[in-house]
């Protein structure tokens, strides 16, 4: 069980603390040149920046804090702010995000049902003035968000702190344990850590948390539920495609991989003429230049946010939109999933699995090594290598639609096994999460340290 202090009682940084909060500090003017470049592209960048330094409209009295960084995080939140807020009616609960696009899918899953703003830089002016005005009394962290500053200051306050939906991959686990001087006493500050996986669990157990405060309790993106309409709504779609045609998607593209993706589909229609390539970039402020390098290589391209334009004729289908993406797994042969031909990592695998349809996915997946290795292991999942394989790979689901199917069921096989992971969660919070309801507003007095159990 972890104690983190008293209320009201200071904690001072450690030396190394206090040089990385001067290395934070020296780096705002970056921060925001870097807000400034990417606004050109996304205006939503240019707006709201005083939350991010702990100004603007902050809420008042949240005593349940969320924190999901972009598209990804939020996701997998939404299934558990849901069951919060219908359990535990009475608690307000602020999320809050660092992305643009993790604030819209936020205000597009809850509306005003929750407060919502961007998440404070790690400076301590910043984020203290949120936690002053926002006086949360229970902090959850989805995946690896981990700031030295933020979880000082929480346990100043005696906020403790969850990291939900856990995982640190091999090559974090290495970068963290570069700088014991900050991460140490960063890490001892957690109350809780519910890790998606063993691996995932041992690296944190490696790096030095109690093992009393590390428990698995698996992915909660098993557990995202699907909307009743999705099926019907892919239907149309697929019409509107056509219903003969082959369709792909490569989904959550990066810079470098839509070369490779259009390189890869010049070859598969050698083979296969009349297919479809779904293509839906992980950036918007991307899908211009995207659209743009789709038509100089030659491809007839459709936008999503062009309707009523013809599909039937389109060689690449631009995803253009946000928050579709289920519905373009749902309609769709075969998913290549992206930030996996270059070295980002990978992105969620379990949405396409979750609908019954094949999985690809290139060499770098560090971040979902467990989900993958499970989805190859049961014939559910492949992994290519580059455009030549991608290519082949894809053309042999098409051409044999009995293995397409079966590896589509076993995926989705393999999502249902695996789902429980919100429960299990639960059983983590709900001890802080009832004496929050108890208590009314949620104040200090009436809070306990978090502590969790080892489940391997």
């Amino acid at each position: 069980m972890i104690s983190p202090g008293p209320s009201g009682a200071p904690i001072p940084p450690t030396p190394a603390e206090r040089f990385y909060t001067a290395l934070i500090a020296g780096a705002a003017p970056l921060v925001l040149l870097n807000l400034t470049r990417r606004g050109f592209r996304n205006r939503a960048y240019w707006r709201r920046w005083g939350e991010r330094f702990g100004h603007g409209a902050l809420p008042r009295d949240c005593p349940v804090w969320v924190h999901a960084v972009s598209v990804g995080e939020v996701q997998a939140a939404v299934p558990l702010v849901r069951l919060i807020l219908e359990r535990y009616p009475g608690l307000r609960v602020v999320v809050t995000t660092t992305t643009p696009t993790g604030s819209e899918r936020v205000r597009a899953a809850f509306d005003h049902e929750v407060e919502h703003v961007y998440a404070a830089y790690d400076l301590p002016g910043a984020v203290g003035r949120f936690l002053d005005r926002a006086r949360p009394r229970l902090a959850v962290f989805m995946e690896t968000e981990l700031w030295p500053n933020t979880l000082r200051l929480c346990a100043e306050r005696a906020i403790p702190v969850v990291v939900a939906n856990a995982r640190l991959s091999e090559r974090s686990a290495r970068g963290y344990s570069r700088f014991p001087g900050v991460v140490g006493p960063m890490l001892g500050r957690i109350g809780a850590i519910a890790a998606q996986g063993p691996r995932d669990a041992e690296r944190f157990l490696a790096l030095g948390v109690p093992r009393e405060r590390v428990q698995v309790t698996g992915s909660l993106k098993f557990d995202v539920p699907l909307p009743a309409s999705l099926r019907e709504q892919a239907e149309a779609l697929r019409r509107q495609w056509g219903v003969d045609r082959s369709v792909w998607v490569a989904a959550s593209t990066h810079e470098g991989e839509e070369k490779r993706i259009l390189d890869a589909f010049d070859r598969l229609l050698q083979h296969c003429p009349g297919s479809l390539l779904v293509l839906v970039p992980r950036h918007p402020e991307r899908f211009a230049r995207v659209l743009a390098l789709a038509r100089r290589m030659g491809f007839r391209v459709v936008q999503r946010t062009r309707a009523g334009e013809d599909v039937t004729q389109a060689q690449v289908f631009l995803g253009d939109t946000m928050g579709e993406l289920p519905l373009f797994f749902a309609a769709a042969d075969v998913a290549f999933v992206g930030g996996s031909l270059v070295p980002t990592g990978g992105h969620n695998l379990l949405e396409p699995a979750a609908l019954g349809v094949p999985v690809l996915f290139g060499p770098h997946v560090f971040n979902f090594a467990e989900v993958s290795g499970m989805l190859v292991e049961r014939g559910a999942g492949r992994q290519v290598r580059g455009a030549r394989e991608l290519a082949a790979v894809v053309c042999e689901l098409f051409q044999d639609p009995n293995r397409r199917h079966a590896m589509g069921e076993s995926a989705r096989e393999a999502v249902v096994e695996n789902r429980g992971a919100l429960e299990r969660l639960m059983t983590v919070l709900e001890p802080q999460l009832g004496l929050l309801a108890g208590s009314g507003r949620g104040d200090a007095s009436g809070a306990a340290p978090v502590s969790a159990s080892t489940s391997r």
